[in-house]
């Protein structure tokens, strides 16, 4: 991208309050930022890396978090309280973490107590999940996971009891449940507007793995003829693909991984390689710019258009009032339970 006047004047702004606050300011930026954004950052990552540096730092008074809301949420809920998490776009949301609400959560988990009993059940919430969500999980024995750790998250969890429900995204969940081996009967699907999720008891009595109805509009986007098309186009390329992706996609791929494994894939890949991705298209046009001796090209153009409201004018006018603005929130009685969970993930991390 080539950068206007107007941009490089925003940049140099934000770099000069930058090194004015120095030490009491880190800004974490998530790898779908923009470019411009990601250069200005103290810190890049997946939503797990993140959420362990936002975990870790102890000294920052401010933590400006370049991603979406609930990532900025999570950052509040594993901060000391001397510090204030701030997000330059309030508006960032995530449509995946709506398809899932405590309401709709609450009444699955009776409806399933009814059936099989609650204390059978791990819940466990991707990271794309608000604050109250992680709060119920913290409450009832379970814990978050994101792409990065969810293998070792589902161990955790079978560890503690027999069945998991996980919710929101039914897509990594299944691609998890597959990776571990489990049968297709065992791995059911719950869409919260039907009776008992659109399963019999029978089912439910039967599965280990209850996967809520939801997805990531930016991950299924991506299908099996995207992946031939780009095979006879490049016979020798890799594709690599997220595993929010549907379970036909990353079957059809060499290999599937987080944000952090796509990226250390290309980063690990031989010069002259061709690499082909299937994840949000701001990270492949960064991956393509910083390894220029391989061929790294996108599965199919998709944009998260949340991400892409962080831009340099909302990052400049969040410096200007540091402290001040777009101030995430979390009540405190929400915030211990959820820290609960999140702690219970990232302890798995050290284990």
């Amino acid at each position: 991208m080539t950068e206007e006047p107007d941009d490089r004047e925003t940049i140099e702004k934000i770099r000069k309050l930058k090194e004015a606050l120095g030490e009491r300011l880190i800004i974490l930026t998530h790898h779908y930022q923009r470019k411009e954004i990601v250069d200005l950052g103290d810190f890049k990552g997946d939503s797990f890396g993140l959420s362990q540096r936002a975990a870790a730092d102890k000294d920052a008074q401010y933590i400006v978090f370049c991603g979406v809301h609930f990532m900025a949420e999570s950052a509040e809920i594993l901060s000391q309280p001397h510090q204030t998490v701030q997000i330059p776009a309030i508006e960032a949301g995530c449509p995946m973490a709506d398809m899932a609400d405590s309401v709709l959560v609450e009444r699955a988990w009776e409806a399933l107590d009814q059936v099989v009993g609650a204390a059978k059940i791990t819940p466990m919430v991707y990271m794309n999940s608000d604050a109250e969500l992680k709060a119920f999980c913290g409450k009832n024995s379970g814990l978050v996971c994101t792409s990065s750790n969810a293998p070792v998250a589902f161990d955790w969890a079978y560890s503690q009891r027999e069945k998991i429900l996980f919710f929101p995204d039914q897509h990594l969940g299944r691609n998890t449940g597959n990776q571990k081996g489990f049968k297709p009967e065992e791995m059911i699907v719950w869409d919260p507007e039907k009776e008992l999720g659109g399963n019999s008891p029978d089912a439910i009595k039967k599965a280990t793995l209850i996967l809520w109805d939801g997805y990531c509009h930016v991950h299924t986007r991506f299908s099996v003829a995207h992946i031939l098309s780009m095979r006879e186009r490049f016979p020798d390329a890799k594709v690599v693909v997220h595993p929010e992706c549907p379970e036909s996609v990353v079957q059809q791929a060499d290999a599937a991984g987080s944000t952090s494994f796509i990226v250390n894939y290309v980063k690990e890949a031989e010069p002259g390689s061709v690499i082909i991705i299937g994840t949000e298209i701001n990270l492949i046009d960064r991956l393509a710019r910083e390894y220029p001796d391989r061929k790294v090209l996108d599965l199919h153009n998709s944009l998260c258009p949340n991400m892409f409201k962080i831009n340099l004018r909302n990052l400049l006018w969040t410096l200007e009032n540091i402290g001040k603005v777009n101030v995430i929130e979390v009540p405190d009685h929400v915030k211990a339970d959820a820290r609960k969970a999140l702690d219970r993930m990232l302890a798995l991390a050290s284990a």
